[in-house]
């Protein structure tokens, strides 16, 4: 059964900057300015985490921080019309005339969601309420306040010394009669925002996105996840027994995966207190049932761990979701984007699923201003 995309697409409108969906959510969308691969150090990187880790404490609760890394394959198109540059200048050119690389394009978004809402089910609907825009929606005070934690968050980044972050304003982010906006890029895949190209979403047998094969591969699963993380990892093919080149823990499923694919982060930010008493719950729950299971025996001490190191050492508990999007125009060639990912993620020693059945909710969950619908 075919549908048109605007029908059912949850952005309602663009205002005041922000991207507002048809539930009440308020996105704030950033254009960062990242460090290049292989120019930090091992403290460099460090640093750059602990600064990640302060900005995402400052968002309020009921806030989601979506990083959205898009890789393109693309190639150097030189200017030869410029009448001052140098023969060293032009020679350079020349040499790098349509060499193909990877071209890298991050976008933060930082949505607030309205307290308290609830999921719409046979025995709770919006037309049984005084109004269907929640209440904390209607309040100006509320987006005063969250504007004024994206401005921290922002001064926090750009102070490290290391990102640059550039706010898009409402004409980057709305679709005009030959441009495409922010939202529609991501539905589209499109590789250049300035040609408006639609086609067809399909999700029967394969994913497709117009002339585009796609998959879709999940970390969701925390048995999946690696047994340790960290904010960098060696770099096996620079480094010596004496030397240890770093890259970002993440990096091979970025600019050293040689693909076109889009990289998608997620940290949902919930109320900190209650997540901390129910995990008390659970606790005293296991604890009463170590009797019985050496597994229930395992999972009571994790949890123990858990909370006493989200509580002496300040942690903030958070959800968290990530995935990789590949794409090509030749379906022939799926099979090695699969061997690509399996293999990045296995040097982060992480287990990758290939999402079939949930790919239609995560890819809608990714378009810009409705990262909550990946939960």
């Amino acid at each position: 059964m075919e549908k048109v995309l605007d029908d059912i697409l949850p952005i309602m409108d663009v205002e005041h900057d922000c991207i507002l969906s048809k539930q009440g959510d308020v996105t704030v969308v950033f254009k960062a300015d990242l460090p290049e691969i292989f120019t930090l150090s091992d403290q460099e990187y460090e640093a750059f985490h602990q600064a990640w880790i302060k900005a995402i404490k400052l968002l309020p609760k009921f806030s989601v921080f979506h990083k959205q890394d898009w890789f393109l394959e693309s190639s150097h198109k030189p200017d030869f019309t410029k009448e001052d540059t140098s023969f060293l200048s032009r020679a350079s050119e020349r040499f790098f005339n349509e060499r193909p690389f990877l071209a890298h394009t991050c976008y933060i978004m930082l949505t607030k969601k309205p307290e308290g809402r609830k999921t719409a089910s046979s025995m709770f609907s919006s037309l049984l309420r005084k109004s269907i825009v929640p209440e904390e929606t209607l309040r100006p005070q509320m987006l005063q306040d969250f504007l004024d934690s994206t401005g921290q968050f922002k001064r926090i980044m750009e102070d490290s010394g290391f990102v640059k972050l550039t706010r898009l304003r409402e004409k980057e982010l709305r679709s005009h009669s030959r441009k495409m906006g922010l939202v529609e890029q991501y539905c589209y895949l499109s590789e250049q925002n300035d040609s408006f190209l639609m086609g067809d979403i399909v999700f029967d047998e394969a994913m497709r996105v117009g002339d585009k094969y796609c998959q879709l591969y999940t970390l969701g699963d925390a048995v999946d996840l690696p047994a340790l993380c960290g904010s960098r990892i060696n770099y096996d093919k620079y480094s010596t027994d004496k030397t240890k080149f770093s890259v970002g823990f993440a990096s091979t499923l970025g600019q050293l995966l040689p693909c076109n694919h889009i990289y998608n982060q997620y940290i949902f930010i919930e109320d900190a207190q209650k997540t901390i008493q129910k995990l008390e719950s659970k606790r005293l729950r296991l604890q009463s049932l170590s009797a019985y299971s050496r597994e229930n025996l395992i999972a009571r001490d994790a949890t123990n761990d858990f909370l006493n190191e989200a509580i002496s050492q300040q942690r903030l508990p958070v959800k968290a979701h990530f995935n990789v999007l590949v794409w090509t125009d030749n379906k022939e060639e799926l099979k090695d984007l699969k061997n690509m990912v399996s293999s990045a993620l296995a040097q982060m020693d992480a287990v990758a699923k290939q999402e079939t059945i949930g790919a239609p909710q995560i890819f809608w969950a990714g378009i810009p201003g409705m990262p909550q619908t990946s939960r």
